[in-house]
This record gives C-alpha cells, structure tokens and sequence, in this order.
C-alpha cells in the first residue's frame, strides 16, 4: 500500500469569486461584476479529464467546492463538473460532495439545485449571529438572512455545517458563550469555529497596522474563548475532532480529514492546492492565483506544463505529523518513522508526556486539550 492510501483520495475545486471582499479574508478571492459560466464550466471540464488520465483506477472519496463563493456557481454549472467527475473516476458508495455558500437569498435559493446535481453537504459561513458584528466583518447577510438560509439548507441537505468567527472587536467571553449556544441549537452535525486572526495584506490588516481595529479581545480573554468553545461544544455532544472543528460523531468533514491524514488530492480552479503520488514520488501542484491567467493556460492546453514540486519523504513526514496532531485522534508514530527514516525523540515525548501535553498509547502520539493550545510549540519541541 502506498503511504497516501492512509489518507484516502479526493477533489478540490476552487471557486475564485465573490461578491464583495471582506476585510480579514486572505484567500484566494476576487469580485467581478460579469462571469462566463460557460467558459468557466468547460476549463474545470478540461482539468477534469487531464488529471483523471494521470490517475486512472483511483477511487474518489470526496468532492469539495471551494472558495471565493461557489454558491454563486449556477446549478446547472455545478451539475455538468459532477457529470464529469462520476464519468472520469470511481467513486465510494456514499460519497461526500460538499459545497460552501454564504447565507444570502440568491445562493440559498440555488440549495434545491445543488442538491439534484449530487451535492450531499453544506457548508454555510455565517461568521456571526450578530448583525452589528456582520457588517463589522463585511458580511453581506443579516442573522435572519442566515436563520433562513440555514432552514433551507436543512430541508434540502442531511448534512449541515456553518462557520463562526469569535474574538471579535468588543466581544466578552459572556457574548461568546451566548452566541455558541445559540449556534448549537440551530446546528445539525458539524461546527466550525474559528478565531479571528489579523493577516497582511488585508483590509483589517492595513488597519490594524495604522492602530485602527480597537477592542480586540487580548491574549488571554482568547485563550478563554478557545476553551469555553471546546467545554460548550463537548457538552452539546460536538466533541473536537480537530483544532477548530467540532462534529457529532461520525459526521466529520471527511474531505478534510484527507487533508489531515495525508492523503492525496487534486487541486483545480486559480490558486487551488493539491498533493499527487504518482510513480511513487509524492508531487506538490499549485496552479496560478490570478483567475484570467489559470482560465488562459486552460484554454490555451497549457495546464499540465506547470511545474510540479517533489517532496521528499523527510519533508513529507514533517507535514503529516504538522496535520495529524490537529486531530483528537492524533498521528501514528510508525508511518512517521517510515517516513521520515527515523523515530521521533522519546526523550522530547516524554518530556512532553510530563507536562501533560501530549499522551501516547500504543502506536500513537495524541496533542491533549492543553497541548492543542500551544500545538505549535509541541511541535517545534518534536521536530527541534
């Protein structure tokens, strides 16, 4: 068995636009007031069929629609990519094919359409129950444009997750808790919870910078946050399976959990990422950033001259032991001594063992709840 069979195999497919921007957003995003669907429709077609030559036999797992906004996808758009991911691989029984989408009318409107052309989740980013708060993000939608959409959503689909973002401008750990339970009375199976994080070369960026963005909860009031969501979440039988996403179990997000295992997958769409084995070298892709110039390279049958980066096995053991120990279930110590020609410092786990940040049993080296706080120096101490 090859390593990235651990994992399992799945498909992403980068959505690139949106209708607005908002300010802490750092992907790959662009608003654009005219979309030729058509066009667009047959450059993730074209893809398909290239790479699904590179990878014949594989058996898909997942399909995830990312982005940028692909609720704003036409259904019809959506529809012919699954007519040809089915076409081109093998796919499990039960497949997951999620596809994100903001709360607005439009998109929620488009749900019944999604669900017929194979989509079986939805991931909803509401980002706040809080009107106040939503136009602080930038948000479009309103909390009733979300409850709605969330209805809908529900109605059309057995599996539902949203997003939210906390340690907002003026927000306590007594408004957190609040909105947390509101949350997980609405919630169907999965949470995302995510805490708000200043990155450059964005629009809260460029603010934050100019000593703009006041009432940040501080570090510690962050922490507190980041533990009340673990505690709430659990009791409301929402345990986390990873670092910032809680499901009822069994229903996590399996196309994610490929990432976090290892896996491989196929990256298509402007910016999108993937991970590829093939002829036993495990290959990095990246495509281009910039929409016109991924649609011109497609078009113009160019795609598969993009260079594509080996990763060698020390490296690749690196980033498994980097994602599996943001999982509760934690990483296997013996695929990382394959990987990596080497085992981890006993020494260094057991130092860490005794601070309580880690536990192993058997052949597995699990983060703790505390040690998931400070992961990244958990890992800097394995790795040293």
């Amino acid at each position: 068995m090859e390593d990235w069979q651990a994992g399992g195999f799945g498909l992403y497919l980068h959505w690139p636009f949106c209708q607005s921007k908002c300010p802490y957003c750092d992907f790959n995003s662009h608003v654009a007031a005219n979309i030729d669907q058509t066009r667009w429709r047959d450059a993730y077609l074209r893809e398909i069929k290239r790479l699904g030559e590179e990878t014949k036999g594989r058996v898909l797992q997942t399909v995830f629609f990312g982005g940028g906004t692909p609720s704003l996808m036409l259904p019809e758009t959506v529809h012919a990519i699954l007519n040809a991911v089915r076409a081109t691989w093998p796919m499990v029984n039960d497949p997951e094919i999620t596809l994100e989408a903001n709360p607005g009318s439009v998109e929620a409107g488009r749900f019944r359409g999604y669900r017929d052309a194979g989509v079986t989740r939805v991931s909803m980013g509401v980002q706040a129950l809080n009107d106040d708060d939503l136009r602080r993000l930038g948000r479009l939608h309103s909390v009733t444009d979300a409850r709605q959409a969330f209805d809908i959503a529900r109605n059309c689909f057995d599996r539902v997750s949203f997003d939210l973002i906390y340690a907002r401008q003026d927000q306590t750990l007594a408004d957190w808790r609040k909105e947390l339970t509101e949350a997980l009375s609405m919630a169907v199976d999965h949470l995302s919870m995510y805490q708000l994080t200043i990155e450059d070369g964005t629009a809260f960026g460029d603010r934050f910078a100019r000593g703009g963005l006041r009432g940040l909860p501080d570090d510690d009031v962050q922490a507190d946050m980041y533990a009340l969501t673990q505690e709430v979440c659990a009791a409301h039988g929402m345990p986390a399976y990873e670092v910032s996403n809680h499901a009822a179990v069994g229903s996590e997000s399996r196309h994610n959990l490929i990432y976090w295992r290892m896996g491989d997958y196929i990256g298509i769409g402007p910016g999108a990422h993937g991970r590829l084995t093939l002829g036993g070298t495990r290959w990095a892709t990246e495509a281009p950033r910039a929409p016109g110039d991924w649609l011109a390279r497609v078009e113009a049958g160019k795609a598969g001259e993009l260079p594509r980066e080996a990763v060698p096995l020390p490296d690749q053991a690196t980033e498994y032991l980097m994602m599996s120990l943001r999982l509760s279930e934690g990483s296997d110590l013996g695929r990382f001594a394959r990987l990596n020609g080497a085992e981890l410092d006993a020494d260094r786990i057991a130092g860490l063992v005794d601070l309580g940040l880690v536990t192993t049993e058997k052949d597995r080296l699990t983060a703790t709840a505390e040690g998931r706080t400070v992961l990244n120096g958990v890992l800097r101490e394995l790795l040293a």
